[in-house]
């Protein structure tokens, strides 16, 4: 019987938007934004590896800044990629996910 203690590793509580949004992406996404805004004060999206981003992941980000928004959370993609701002732009969604472009900073 091994009777070393294993220490829990640390939650990786991180969010970080997939390389590629898909529809089979936006499911674990959708679960690890709604433990965030369940355990943080602040929602914090890391955009800075998204090459594509589709529409079921554009639909979570924005009622999931609404949701923030309607129980005075901030809510923030950070280091948005050039695709992911092309995209969401392109969309006519920057003021619904709450993107900052450098024409807006």
């Amino acid at each position: 019987m091994d009777s070393t203690l294993q220490l829990p590793e640390a939650e990786d509580r991180s969010l970080r938007l997939p390389a590629h949004g898909t529809t089979v992406t936006a499911e674990d996404l959708r679960v690890r934004i709604v433990l965030a805004a369940d355990l943080d004060d602040s929602i914090e999206i890391d955009g800075s590896q998204v090459e594509s981003v589709g529409q079921a992941v554009l639909q979570i980000l924005v009622a999931a800044r609404a949701e923030a928004a309607a129980n005075g959370q901030s809510f923030r993609i950070a280091n948005p990629s050039q695709a992911f701002v092309e995209r969401v732009t392109s969309c006519h969604l920057a003021d619904a996910i709450g993107l900052e472009t450098g024409d807006t900073l």
